[in-house]
């Protein structure tokens, strides 16, 4: 996922809640009989994490998860969306199709967690040789679903309906793979290919580890709680001229920095922030090859995050706007690109509602609203089309709270504790919203 979770945001008192009364026999038998898979998906997560790949040549992981699906009995499909793998699970009874999601891609980033298991994988990144990691905790997705995809077949007899099981390349976005011309992210691909139909897909339902909560705690939030992701883009022109002798020249680097800052407004200035954050930061800027030489020109890149389409077409274009006068009275100009990667990610209320109580159980009651979240998740793409609920799982220790790696850290780790929640959880949701939607 491309996104920070900040804070023990979920980590609020869990006592003297009531347990939610125990409901159909179903949803009981999936709940209990996902113990005995635990062991299984902590083997899975432990291989995956060892043997990380990037998006879109995710090759090991698709064909390990391809093989679990086919002797589980399922209709399996490869090649989805680049490397993503898609099974069916046709249940005994008729009813509704019910989807759920994991990705599969890993970062560039060198493990440094010291685990008996830890990547020592490189891959070429960008024209380059890089360390990879599982530093998001997609190993962790990878292997709950393929827990919860055995969990299911067990008691394929006794479903209404049918299940479909997405494993997503690139969710991070896409590293060097092309595939008809362009990098993709996997989910808009996977929905563009039609992931969501042939059956279609009524429901789906996803998960995402967080190190900012405490092991098998579940945050939830209906309507947005994640946002939108756009990748800014930004070159400043000006003209070269020697260092010494500013004025026969035009300075990019003066008005790359007063753009920086005037963008710093944008925020604080521009956007109403009563209805949600939004965030502008410029991460790199790239200028110059010499101590005494004014370049003709300077890039800068970063990231913006908003919740809302509104808010993400105001916030893009006071960008824009303020970029290029800034640049215009230093007598440069600017060239502003943003490309919208992530919609903001939005849960569907009455199904979060419908759902809340099945997370109630399947957590022990270990369940309290999520805050938004500012980072970014292409799940969107999917709930765009459909009805869907994401929600964080706690994996760090408690008693590690406040101390532990956050996601996207060489030092990020997962507790296998969490795993067993996880696999609850999932089950359960596709059990329930089967039998009460049938």
């Amino acid at each position: 996922m491309n996104k920070i979770i900040t804070g023990c945001v979920f980590a609020c008192a869990v006592a003297g809640l009531s347990v939610p009364a125990m409901g159909n026999t179903l949803t009981d038998d999936v709940l209990t009989s996902a113990a005995s898979l635990e062991q299984k998906a902590i083997a899975w997560r432990h291989d995956i994490h060892q043997h990380p790949e990037l998006g879109n040549q995710e090759f090991r992981t698709a064909e390990r998860v391809a093989e679990h699906l086919r002797e589980l009995g399922m209709q399996v499909e490869t090649g989805v969306g680049t490397t993503g793998v898609v099974g069916l699970l046709e249940g005994g009874k008729p009813g509704p199709v019910v989807a759920l999601r994991a990705d599969m891609d890993a970062l560039p980033v060198r493990e440094q967690t010291g685990l008996p298991f830890a990547s020592e994988v490189e891959q070429e990144y960008h024209d380059r040789m890089m360390p990879v990691m599982h530093a998001c905790g997609h190993d962790a997705h990878v292997a709950i679903l393929m827990a919860v995809a055995e969990n299911l077949a067990e008691h394929r007899e006794q479903i209404p309906g049918s299940v479909k099981f997405i494993f997503q390349p690139a969710e991070e976005g896409p590293s060097d793979y092309v595939y008809d011309g362009e990098r993709h992210f996997g989910a808009r691909l996977m929905v563009e290919q039609g992931v969501l139909t042939h059956p279609q897909v009524d429901a789906i339902f996803g998960l995402h580890v967080t190190s900012a909560a405490p092991t098998g705690v579940i945050g939830y939030r209906g309507g947005p709680i994640m946002a939108a992701g756009g990748d800014l883009h930004i070159r400043v022109r000006g003209q070269q001229t020697h260092g010494a002798q500013p004025w026969n020249g035009v300075d990019p680097i003066v008005a790359s920095a007063q753009i920086i800052n005037g963008l710093q407004t944008v925020v604080s200035r521009q956007t109403n922030l009563m209805p949600a954050p939004a965030v502008v930061t410029i991460g790199t800027i790239d200028g110059g090859t010499r101590h005494n030489i004014i370049p003709d020109s300077v890039e800068m890149t970063g990231t913006v995050r908003t919740f809302g389409d509104d808010v993400q077409q105001q916030v893009n274009a006071n960008i824009t706007r303020t970029a290029e006068q800034i640049a215009l009275a230093s007598g440069a100009e600017a060239e502003v690109t943003i490309i919208d990667n992530y919609a903001t990610t939005v849960n569907s209320p009455v199904l979060t509602e419908q759902m809340l109580p099945t997370l109630k159980r399947a957590a022990n009651d270990r369940v309290f609203p999520s805050p938004l979240v500012t980072g970014s998740e292409d799940f969107s793409y999917f709930a765009q089309q459909v009805p869907g609920v994401f929600f964080f799982l706690g994996v760090t220790p408690p008693e590690q709270m406040g101390r532990a790696a956050p996601n996207h850290s060489p030092e990020f780790m997962v507790d296998d504790d969490a795993l067993l929640t996880g696999i609850r959880a999932l089950s359960a949701l596709a059990t329930e919203f089967m039998l009460t939607n049938r």
